[in-house]
């Protein structure tokens, strides 16, 4: 990694794997804040055609803690493999596309974030990359969900009942979970 990234990100993925390791005996209500705010404090945002020169691109997360860039999927990813990494069940993790309302415009963009589900039915926290506050979906009025999707299934339009594999579906994220792997990053 140090090759390729050069010194300073290195010691940012240490401090990575070192905030994971810190954090594991936290409740997951802290676990979501920590994180939170790690990716908050080392990550500056870029889209996938300033920073890899590519219409979408979805990012591993050493990947983007080696650039110290990246756009709202990279973020989401991130932090979604770090809670996992941590322990946080699968079935309360969904990255949750949608469309995100354009402050004083009627315009929306294509936007993803990672909601935290306690509980099957409970109302989502959104960590996202635009604001760097946790808070319940109920008061993020600017955005929409489209569909979300973990690494069990892939659901439309809030539903509570996956109507799809998510691998099968999604390549980029077959991709994602594939590389993340490869890099030997434990989840």
């Amino acid at each position: 990694m140090g090759q390729k990234y050069g010194p300073a990100r290195v010691i940012v993925a240490r401090n990575w794997q070192a905030m994971l390791v810190q954090t594991q005996s936290k409740s997951e209500q802290q676990q979501i804040l920590i994180v939170n705010d790690f990716f908050a404090r080392n990550l500056r945002y870029q889209t996938d055609i300033q920073l890899w020169k590519q219409n979408d691109y979805w990012a591993t997360p050493l990947e983007t803690l080696g650039r110290g860039l990246g756009d709202c999927e990279d973020y989401a990813i991130a932090k979604y493999i770090s809670l996992r990494a941590l322990g946080v069940s699968d079935d309360k993790l969904r990255l949750i596309y949608v469309k995100a309302k354009l402050a004083g415009t009627n315009k929306t963009q294509a936007h993803m974030v990672l909601g935290y589900f306690a509980t099957p039915n409970a109302q989502p926290l959104i960590l996202d990359s635009l604001i760097t506050k946790v808070l319940p979906a109920a008061k993020r009025v600017d955005l929409s969900p489209v569909f979300s999707f973990n690494s069990q299934g892939l659901w439309a339009n809030n539903s509570t009942k996956s109507v799809a594999s998510p691998t099968a579906r999604l390549s980029r994220w077959r991709k994602i979970l594939e590389q993340t792997s490869q890099e030997g990053v434990m989840w």
